[in-house]
């Protein structure tokens, strides 16, 4: 986006916005504290090993977990900061509402895909829960990880679709609190 077009980001919120930041900031926030537990258990890890007392059994296994987990809960706040790579070279002279519309347009698309990703991982999720699949040395369950991506995913999808929404029909937005 332009950086002289107002984003829904700045001044003050609608509750509806403000609620879903507050959810954003959340997951971002636990998907940072899973992340530092990782970085500990592999330094606690290396450090027991270099001491002699070996390794944290399935050190790499919980990186693995961590790492599949926490990153679909930074995508809402990144959709929320609309933090994702836009080129915006072919439309830089149009006038400002309708680079704001197609922006929106593209926004209303992201939640399409954000939502067809969280269809998708679901589905995953249901079949690799019916396998019983489990990780080798830690035993545990594999679609433990899937039910942050849903939740990032379909966050995403929702932020980016009120985001839209509210550009493209302020009046509906008003009303629902967008």
């Amino acid at each position: 986006m332009s950086d002289n077009v107002k984003d829904l980001s700045e001044g003050p919120r609608a509750p509806l916005l403000q609620i879903l930041h507050r959810i954003c900031i959340a997951s971002a926030a636990i998907g940072g504290l899973v992340i530092f537990g990782a970085a500990f258990v592999v330094t606690y890890s290396i450090s027991k090993s270099l001491l002699g007392f070996g390794a944290v059994r399935g050190e790499f296994e919980l990186v693995e977990l961590s790492c599949a987990t926490c990153a679909s809960l930074f995508l809402p706040l990144c959709q929320l900061n609309k933090g994702h790579v836009m080129v915006d070279v072919f439309t830089n002279w149009l006038p400002i509402v309708t680079i704001r519309s197609v922006d929106a347009v593209w926004t209303l698309l992201f939640a399409a895909g954000w939502a067809f990703l969280s269809w998708r991982i679901l589905h995953g999720l249901l079949e690799i829960q019916g396998y019983g699949d489990r990780t080798m040395l830690l035993r545990a369950p594999v679609w433990w990880v899937y039910v942050p991506a849903v939740f990032g995913t379909g966050l995403s999808a929702l932020v980016a679709l009120v985001q839209g929404f509210s550009v493209l029909t302020p009046r509906l937005a008003r009303k629902i609190g967008a």
